[in-house]
């Protein structure tokens, strides 16, 4: 039995959210919460009331034990592009792409 969660659209590039995500990944629900409290990175908060939901909906939905709840795979995966132009010398323009990710995070029981 597993429960998860979905975060789309997250506006924090898919590489700064892996740095994060992989400190949780395979890690009890209460070490992942405060290891996600005291990192100080943007994705942290975003991670944390992710994790916060898929907890919820392994206790509510599914009726698995909360002491018992790990994290089994935290995905991240890009989203869509943002594409933006910055004036440069000579009349030229650069591209800037404002990178977004998709954040999916699977919690299961230990045995």
């Amino acid at each position: 039995m597993e429960a998860k969660a979905h975060l789309r659209t997250l506006r924090i590039t898919p590489r700064k959210t892996r740095l994060v995500a992989d400190l949780i990944r395979g890690k009890g629900v209460k070490t992942a919460e405060e290891i996600l409290r005291f990192t100080p990175k943007g994705a942290s908060q975003p991670l944390l009331k992710l994790l916060q939901s898929a907890k919820s909906n392994a206790v509510n939905n599914h009726d698995m034990f909360e002491d018992s709840l790990y994290v089994a795979k935290v995905m991240v995966n890009g989203g869509p592009v943002l594409k933006r132009y910055l004036p440069r010398a000579r009349g030229r323009a650069d591209l800037l792409r404002k990178r977004t990710s998709h954040v999916t995070i699977v919690l299961e029981e230990r045995r």
